[in-house]
């Protein structure tokens, strides 16, 4: 998978997809009938459910740690051969009733619990830069539709000059010139730099076309200050675009993370991360494939659910069967 926001704009822009500009502009389903709808979709059952688990699994890390009774960071020397290049002692990378998926070769350090923390650094980069990159999108881009002119042009040359970056390029050259002191924030706010446009282009195409309409001709008439009907009048209409547009953005940043991390520009050393343990695998992987498997396992489970997650969701808004 691509590993960048740029991956968004094939799924993000009407006329590239036809069923998700369909789903965009189909009006909001009943929240009670799109639940029975989606409740019926085992996909997105199933999907929601993994997806859960990793966010349990994150925000309990240091309970689950503690009942596994090895940190992320503690070495065990007495699960690596040292006489055998420091590979993990038994089958399947040393697992057991003591190491749960084993340990890392040449470190001893236990997989299970350096997953469950890592588990807490995809997820919290990929919600914090949703979070952030939909504020930034939704808020501008509503700006951006509904007042035209000055304001329209100055949004959208910005949108225009940060999309005709190559963004992966320029999130290695950013974080690479960057301390590593809160890493994290840093690939948020790089992450969220060059995401937002594309759901900003999204949403100011829907307001030039909700503000047309005869409900926001009606407030304006009875006295609605722009404010008031850009927020009570066109947000609410742009419900289901959000949440699409949102749900399908989460796939794109946990690979971005990833990717990032895989070429050491991400998450810094000890933290633990999927990205940086697939990399560090990768040299493993001859004589200890379970310690690439493991990592690259839960990543590929990740995407593939919050990815058929959002395709069901987009469904779900667009079929008759949500509406019915």
């Amino acid at each position: 998978m691509t590993f960048t926001p740029t991956n968004l704009e094939v799924e993000a822009t009407p006329g590239g997809d036809p069923a998700l500009e369909e789903s965009l502009a189909s009006p909001p389903a009943s929240g009670r009938r799109l639940l029975r709808a989606f409740l019926r979709d085992v996909p997105a059952v199933l999907s929601s459910v993994y997806i859960l688990l990793v966010i349990l699994m994150a925000l309990l890390a240091p309970l689950i740690v503690q009942i596994s009774g090895w940190s992320p960071y503690e070495f065990d020397q007495s699960a690596i051969d040292p006489n055998m290049g420091a590979i993990p002692i038994g089958p399947l990378g040393g697992v057991s009733a003591e190491h749960w998926f084993g340990v890392e070769p040449g470190s001893g350090r236990d997989i299970f619990a350096r997953i469950v923390y890592g588990a807490q650094v995809s997820m919290t980069v990929a919600l914090s830069a949703t979070l952030l990159t939909g504020i930034l999108g939704v808020v501008l881009g509503l700006l951006a539709g509904y007042f035209g002119g000055f304001v329209d042009t100055v949004i959208s040359r910005v949108m225009e000059f940060l999309m005709a970056f190559p963004a992966l390029i320029f999130m290695i050259a950013i974080l690479s010139a960057l301390p590593s002191d809160n890493r994290i924030v840093l690939l948020v706010l790089v992450i969220s730099l060059f995401g937002w446009p594309y759901l900003a282009r999204i949403i100011r195409a829907q307001t030039l076309s909700l503000k047309e309409r005869e409900f926001v001709e009606a407030a304006r008439a009875s006295g609605a200050t722009s404010a008031q009907i850009v927020f009570r009048e066109i947000l609410p209409n742009l419900r289901s675009t959000i949440i699409v547009m949102t749900t399908l953005a989460v796939p794109g940043y946990i690979g971005t993370e990833a990717g990032l991390s895989f070429l050491g520009v991400g998450v810094v050393p000890p933290t633990p991360s999927w990205g940086q343990m697939i990399a560090a695998a990768a040299s493993w992987y001859a004589v200890d494939p379970m310690y690439f498997i493991i990592p690259g396992s839960f990543l590929f489970l990740l995407v593939l659910s919050f990815t058929t997650l959002g395709d069901r969701i987009r469904a779900l808004v667009g079929s008759g069967e949500a509406r019915a």
